[in-house]
C-alpha cells in the first residue's frame, strides 16, 4: 500500500543544492509543502520563487549553535506542524588525516554529527505529541565501509549510522519512523572536495549518480505504509562498488 504525500509539510535541510534540491522538488511533485533551510539567502530566494507557493524559505545556519537550536521553532513559527524532517545537509574531507587541520575537522563533525542530533532533538517533541512522523538522514555507503580515503567522512557517517538506528528503537512506540538513505558518489558540490585522481577514474567510468536517484528513493521510503519502515537504502551506481 502507497501512503499519499499530498499536503504534508516537510522540513529539508541543505535545501538549496544537490540531494536537498532534488529531494525538494520531488516532495512538491508528490504534493507536499516543503520548508528549504539552508544558509544560502539568495539561493533560497531564487528556488523558492522559482518553484512556487507551496516551498517556504527558513534561513538557519547549522553551524551557528543558537541557529541550529532555534530552527525548529522558527519553522513551527510558519507552519501548522511538520511531518517529515529530512537532515540532508553536510560537507565532506578527504584524504589523509594529517592533510587536514582541526578547524575544518570541527566544521564537518559539527554539520555532519551533531548539527542532525540537534536538530532530531528539537522535532521529536513536536512529533511525538502528534503521535507520527517521518525522521530521514543522509548517511553514505562511507558510513558502511571504512573508506581509507576519507577517515573522517567515513567516521562521521558512520556515527549517523549509529545514530538513527538507536533513533529507529527510540522513536517507534511513538509512530515515528525514522531511517537513512546511504548513497555512493552523487554528481554535487562535495565531489570538489574528492581527491583528483579518484574523482577522474568515477567520471570516466560512470560511477556516479545524479542527486535526482536518491530523491527518489526517499520519495519510495516516505511513501510506505505507515506499518513499514526502510531503515537504511544504499543507493549505488552500477559501476562503482567498495
Amino acid at each position: 500500500m502507497v501512503e499519499s504525500l499530498k499536503d504534508k509539510i516537510a522540513v529539508v535541510t541543505g535545501a538549496a543544492s544537490g540531494i536537498g534540491l532534488a529531494s525538494t522538488e520531488a516532495l512538491l511533485a508528490e504534493g507536499a509543502t516543503v520548508v528549504m533551510v539552508d544558509h544560502d539567502k539568495i539561493a533560497l530566494a531564487e528556488h523558492t520563487e522559482r518553484l512556487g507557493d507551496k516551498t517556504i524559505a527558513q534561513l538557519t545556519d547549522l553551524l551557528n549553535p543558537d541557529s541550529c537550536n532555534e530552527m525548529v521553532p522558527e519553522i513551527l513559527s510558519k507552519v501548522d506542524h511538520i511531518d517529515i524532517l529530512y537532515c540532508n545537509a553536510g560537507t565532506y574531507i578527504g584524504g589523509d588525516l594529517d592533510e587536514s587541520d582541526p578547524a575544518t575537522i570541527d566544521r564537518m563533525l559539527n554539520l555532519n554529527v551533531n548539527a542532525v542530533i540537534k536538530n532530531v532533538f528539537t522535532v521529536i517533541p513536536h512529533m511525538k505529541a502528534r503521535k507520527s512522523g517521518d525522521i530521514w538522514v543522509t548517511c553514505s555507503v562511507a558510513g558502511h565501509m571504512a573508506v581509507p580515503w576519507e577517515p573522517v567522512y567515513a567516521s562521521s557517517k558512520w556515527a549517523i549510522n549509529c545514530f538513527v538506528q538507536t533513533m529507529r528503537r527510540q522513536l517507534r512506540e511513538h509512530g515515528i519512523r525514522v531511517g537513512q538513505l546511504s548513497p555512493g558518489p552523487v554528481i554535487s558540490a562535495l565531489l570538489a572536495d574528492w581527491p583528483e585522481e579518484n574523482l577522474r577514474k568515477a567520471k570516466e567510468s560512470g560511477s556516479l549518480i545524479e542527486p535526482s536517484e536518491v530523491s527518489e528513493s526517499l520519495i519510495f521510503a516516505l511513501t510506505r505504509s505507515r506499518n513499514v519502515t526502510i531503515r537504511d537504502m544504499i543507493i549505488l551506481p552500477t559501476n562503482f562498488d567498495i
